[in-house]
């Protein structure tokens, strides 16, 4: 609507093109694996949230009201305050024919004939001859080419080059949304998606829709999910679901334009609570995951607040701040060598004999330096000290400076230093920051007990 008031609808299809472009190329440079940073629950929460605006948005035309209001959560606020006065009797016994039918209809069947288009055929017989005064369908356009569409005459760098950063946040929201719906689809289906063919596919259709005045578009998760429910099996599904629209346009347009909207709010209501992937929903609250509770919340207000965009960046800072929370418990325990514990405790030389053993357990990060930094009190009267860090998993440039502060402190203090078990990643994190320089390629062992049985006297 921005692009509208300022460039007008010529601009919306030079920015819908210059979006198609981008979506291949993402495809092409394989920025489709994009989904696989998103965590479970903020993909649940996505699609609860959607479901939640699909039924908000569908209150007027279930109950034939009027609400005020440019968010579906305004015009549920209107219609509560006000709007629940003037309902339309005949608009709401359609809507509910339709949710009862739907819902009680045999799942048997479901496969041969779906029952959202059993409902809807009803439910327009039904308004034709029993309910005349419920809002319809309307007047359905009969050509592919309309008379305003997109022509490269009037485009010039300039416009271009105003309409590039437009044109980059719808390929962002349609990534994003494509890609999500595509993860849904799959979760649901248990096909995986391939993530650059959906955006390659994506971008082709956002690059030759305006060329028939088309805007841009995304996958649309509500009628995939009437897809999936009704018994797709393959993505021919999407071709024929085109076919159909394209013949019912140019042959049925007439008796399209009669549908009643409730009819079709009622489908996307039962739609909208099918969608919902329960079962998922039910484990992370049955079981009490305090931060995929929190990640599927966060994403899914924000989908229903604000919009996709924002709702996805909420769910992603969430769970970036947990993991980072997580991460950061690092766990250190000591030990002090007992010879007698070995089988030939004689072959240990004496500064290992009373040395201090610093487990550390996690990842050495930015978050828990000053845990690294305490060690020193725990080992500054040992002569030696061995580091075990075989359940370090990663350690980063702060933690890895903690750590060589520590190490160059004990060993002006005489200390022997020694590392055992440390995983190749964070072996040459060590290298690159002079660890390895500090403590002596020498000193660095699979096990404690190689480095206790290596220093004999």
């Amino acid at each position: 609507m921005s692009i509208v008031a300022q460039y007008g609808m010529s601009g919306v299809f030079a920015a819908t093109v210059l979006a198609g472009i981008l979506l291949i190329l993402a495809g092409v440079f394989h920025l489709g694996r994009v989904t696989a940073y998103l965590p479970m629950p903020v993909i649940t929460g996505f699609t609860s949230g959607i479901a939640v605006v699909i039924a908000l948005g569908q209150v007027d035309n279930f109950f034939g009201t009027a609400s005020k209001g440019n968010t579906a959560v305004e015009k549920l606020l209107d219609w509560l305050t006000g709007g629940i006065f003037q309902i339309n009797l005949g608009a709401l016994a359609l809507g509910c024919f339709v949710v009862l039918f739907m819902v009680f209809y045999p799942k048997r069947w479901n496969n041969v004939v779906p029952a959202s288009l059993v409902s809807i055929i009803l439910a327009t017989v039904l308004a034709l001859f029993v309910f005349p005064d419920v809002a319809r369908v309307g007047e359905i356009p009969t050509t592919l080419l309309l008379p305003e569409r997109f022509s490269f005459s009037g485009l010039n760098f300039d416009k271009i080059q105003a309409l590039l950063p437009p044109a980059i946040s719808i390929a962002a929201l349609g990534m994003i949304e494509s890609l999500l719906c595509g993860a849904s689809a799959a979760r649901m289906t248990g096909v995986a998606l391939n993530s650059d063919r959906e955006l390659i596919a994506q971008g082709v259709g956002n690059l030759l829709s305006p060329f028939f005045g088309g805007i841009s578009a995304t996958a649309a998760i509500a009628r995939t999910s009437v897809a999936i429910k009704s018994g797709a099996q393959t993505r021919l599904t999407g071709m024929i679901h085109a076919v159909v629209l394209l013949i019912s346009m140019l042959l049925l347009a007439p008796v399209m334009a009669q549908i009643p909207l409730s009819a079709l709010a009622g489908v996307l209501m039962v739609t909208a609570w099918r969608m919902n992937e329960w079962e998922t929903i039910r484990y992370l609250f049955s079981h009490r995951f305090k931060g995929a509770i929190l990640k599927f919340t966060a994403t899914m207000a924000a989908t229903i607040l604000f919009d996709l965009t924002i709702a996805i960046l909420a769910g992603v800072i969430v769970a970036l701040i947990l993991l980072v929370v997580r991460l950061s418990r690092l766990e250190i325990h000591y030990d002090k060598v007992n010879p007698e514990r070995l089988n030939a405790p004689g072959e240990i030389a004496q500064e290992y004999r009373s040395a201090q053993v610093v487990y550390v357990t996690g990842a050495v990060i930015f978050a828990n330096t000053e845990q690294i930094s305490a060690v020193y009190d725990a080992v500054k009267e040992a002569p030696a000290v061995i580091f075990s860090m075989r359940g370090t998993s990663y350690m980063d440039i702060s933690g890895a400076q903690n750590l060589l502060q520590l190490i160059e402190r004990l060993k002006n203090e005489n200390k022997t230093i020694a590392v055992c078990g440390v995983s190749d990643s964070v072996c040459e994190m060590m290298h690159r920051r002079g660890i390895a320089d500090c403590v002596g390629k020498e000193h660095f062992y699979w096990s404690v007990a190689r480095a206790l049985q290596s220093a004999q006297p």
